[in-house]
């Protein structure tokens, strides 16, 4: 029999109050709130508060409009919003679900009982806050504070970002750097001295031709990308779509090439090829912008389309065909860097030959390509400085990973192992806002962390599988219900957008920044908090740009001057970010760290007979494993199913709608079955699982058990070398039909 842990999935108990299990539903699955008949609100008589939607990054302005009765029961985009355009996705517009969600964290829990007790109890704040900032100074008078790291995610982290610093860490980390921006950052930053940024700074509205390389927009529902996309395909711009799927993108496209996983650098070094050798890329752009085209050429001599076709399965012409194509578009061409990056452990590698291609087409700088995003600088509210940390992520990384320009998390949970070779170590962790059970790969090497932990404390407006593992929980409010800082995205206009709360917090949940700052305080820390509540932050913030709390409380959005042209005139100077003062098409700082000043195809192992490459991806109602509970979004898609090509469904016996399990090259077999799709849109020697659903966390009622997990067959990961980013497309699964989880087959 397996051996009880002392962290184990979250199980409520009735100690105390009468436990979160017993707590009273908000709504049933037929809201409550919402009209009988069904007649739309009247906005013209409904109190209207803005809001900047959190169920996904895009961070879309927006108005959440209450009506009579106080309650939520509509959210639009605030048309003055460059993130939005007065649009908002399905999850945006069904927020709300995740507002009266009745499985949300409602009280602080504590574990209570010997380890491996497994049970938890309701506290007052004051307990909870209380035990937290006690633990805290037994981790940091023992080991110093750099030992505790802060694995973050959404808009809660920047205030526990500023409680970090304050009591002298430096060690956060959130995983999308590690499996989504980390490479993409790294590959643009050596080859144009600055990186993308989000949204991406593409100029699709007036796109000629785009380029999507394993990118799923329309899936991923990146809000504003997928309007301008639409708009640049109703004025005649071209896709080309690289995938091994038969994406959404991929239907809208003049030339979808199912390309072999794990060579998509061998088609861009040809596309390159072609580019260079037949005089087709942008000369005068090169000439006065790059640094290093004799080498590049030399060095894509050899990586011909009849070389590529061997790697990829796309035939020469028409490697050569699409090369053409975006030539004729340039400069009003795009070859999307994409976001979920980490792929296959030489992702920076693969993103600089994306950053290259578009230099060869003049592309960057350029309307139609690459514009220069601005942002309007806020000032920080007066504090003191920040204590020196002793040591910081940096120094558990850089020596490896010389490219990581950030905490990488992936590392700080290598740090927090008990066997780990590192100098320095990990010994507490904060959670905000991400289910590391779910986002990081190799789940055995996280949890053998955790075992090691002295103390775990979770910050979320959800259970989920990462709460089970926490000493404390801590329910922060939903994005209705609170304050944040200003949103100062970078985009063609400088904006700051405010989130207010539409409504007062539900149950005993409590906003981030109050979170925080209450263990601050408790910490001493009181000269960091110099302010009573986060309005106060905000409104001397406003002022310091011309407006006010009060303004923004009516408008919501605000747009400033650009200070800098947003598109490069034809032969105008520019300075670059780089040594060179250029573009760098071979890179120097790549070549002075030990790494390929110019990306080299590797070979990347393939499934073996019986095995299919494990594809991932989204689904447009959802936001990774984030909302899966929300009952509007989950009413919308409730379970993924498993694509499969014919040929393989033919070869195995299966018929649509089968039930089948996974198991993959280390034996690791999912949990839960997935219903089989058979179609054409899938290379045969792969399968196409969606990402988040599978959910372990039983108080989630309505997510619990549906469809097959993904992040349980991540077990193989390929690190970037140059950012340490996590590779996890290189998963290889077998189709089960007999459930292999009854004690008979495993027998």
């Amino acid at each position: 029999m397996k051996k009880k842990t002392r962290r184990d999935f979250i199980k409520i108990s009735a100690i105390g109050v009468g436990g979160l299990a017993l707590a009273n539903p908000v709504l049933d699955w037929v809201p409550s709130f919402l009209p009988k008949e069904k007649t739309p609100i009247d906005e013209s008589k409904a109190e209207r508060t803005p809001t900047i939607c959190e169920v996904c990054f895009w961070n879309c302005a927006a108005f959440a409009y209450k009506g009579a009765d106080g309650k939520v029961q509509k959210i639009i985009g605030n048309d003055s919003d460059l993130h939005s355009t007065g649009r908002l996705c399905p999850r945006g517009t069904g927020g709300v679900g995740m507002l009266y969600d009745k499985d949300r964290l409602k009280k602080p829990l504590m574990r209570v009982g010997a380890p491996g007790s497994q049970t938890f109890k309701e506290v007052s704040w004051d307990e909870a806050l209380d035990y937290v900032a006690k633990k805290t100074k037994e981790v940091g008078e023992k080991y110093g504070y750099e030992s505790i790291a802060l694995l973050d995610h959404g808009t809660t982290a920047h205030h526990f970002e500023h409680l970090f610093k304050s009591f002298g860490s430096d060690n956060t980390a959130e995983p999308a750097i590690a499996q989504c921006l980390g490479a993409r950052e790294a590959g643009f930053i050596n080859t144009y001295g600055a990186g993308i940024g989000s949204p991406e700074p593409t100029d699709l509205r007036n796109s000629k031709c785009l380029v999507l390389i394993g990118s799923h927009i329309g899936e991923n529902m990146h809000n504003g990308i997928v309007q301008d996309m639409s708009i640049g395909i109703d004025r005649g711009m071209t896709v080309i779509t690289v995938d091994p799927r038969f994406s959404t993108a991929a239907s809208k496209s003049k030339y979808w090439l199912p390309i072999k996983p794990a060579t998509d650098l061998a088609l861009l070094l040809a596309w390159m090829h072609v580019l260079i050798y037949e005089d087709l890329y942008d000369k005068k752009y090169v000439e006065q912008y790059t640094y290093g085209f004799d080498d590049l050429k030399n060095h894509v001599k050899k990586y011909t389309p009849e070389w590529a076709f061997t790697k990829t399965d796309i035939a020469p012409d028409l490697i050569r065909k699409t090369a053409r194509e975006m030539a004729n578009a340039s400069p009003a061409v795009a070859i999307h860097p994409g976001r979920h990056t980490a792929w296959y452990g030489d992702d920076t590698q693969r993103t600089r030959a994306i950053a290259i291609l578009n230099a060869l087409l003049g592309s960057w700088g350029k309307k139609g390509g690459y514009y220069f995003p601005e942002k309007i600088h806020v000032p920080h509210y007066p504090t003191p400085h920040y204590p020196e940390p002793k040591w910081t992520w940096k120094d558990i990384t850089k020596d490896k990973y010389k490219g990581a320009f950030t905490g990488v998390t992936n590392i700080l949970i290598d740090a927090s192992l008990p066997d780990t070779k590192l100098k320095h170590k990990i010994k507490a962790w904060y959670i905000t806002a991400t289910n590391l059970i779910q986002s990081i790969p190799d789940q055995e090497k996280t949890k053998k962390a955790i075992q090691n932990m002295e103390f775990i404390v979770v910050v979320d407006t959800m259970p989920s599988e990462i709460t089970g593992y926490a000493d404390v929980v801590l329910p922060e409010c939903t994005y209705l219900e609170r304050y944040d800082y200003l949103r100062t995205t970078r985009h063609k206009e400088p904006q700051i957008a405010l989130r207010m709360p539409a409504v007062k917090p539900m149950y005993e949940s409590k906003p981030g920044w109050w979170i925080a700052r209450e263990i601050g305080l408790r910490l001493g820390l009181e000269k960091y908090y110099p302010w009573k509540d986060l309005e106060e932050v905000l409104d001397w913030q406003l002022k310091q740009v011309g407006t006010s709390l009060e303004e923004m409380k009516k408008i919501g959005v605000k747009t400033f001057d650009r200070e800098e042209a947003l598109f490069l005139e034809d032969g105008e100077e520019y300075f670059f970010n780089t040594n060179t003062g250029k573009i760098e098409l071979y890179s120097t700082d790549l070549d002075a760290m030990g790494y390929d000043p110019m990306p080299v195809f590797k070979e990347h192992p393939q499934p073996e007979d019986g095995f299919y490459r494990l594809i991932y991806g989204r689904v447009p109602m959802h936001t990774f494993g984030r909302t899966i509970n929300n009952r509007f979004l989950n009413d919308l898609r409730s379970e993924n199913h498993l694509w499969v090509n014919p040929k393989v469904a033919k070869l195995l016996y299966l018929e649509p709608g089968q039930e089948v399990w996974l198991r993959n090259q280390d034996g690791v077999v999912s949990s839960y079955p997935v219903k089989v799709r058979i179609t054409e849109r899938i290379r045969f020697d792969s399968v196409y699982l969606p990402h988040g659903f599978g959910n372990k966390a039983k108080q989630m009622k309505t997510a619990y058990g549906k469809g097959a997990a993904d992040w349980e067959l991540i077990t193989k990961v390929l690190i970037d070398d140059v950012t340490g980013g996590t590779g996890m497309r290189s998963n290889f699964v077998e189709i089960l039909t007999d459930n292999p989880n009854n004690e008979e087959v495993k027998a």
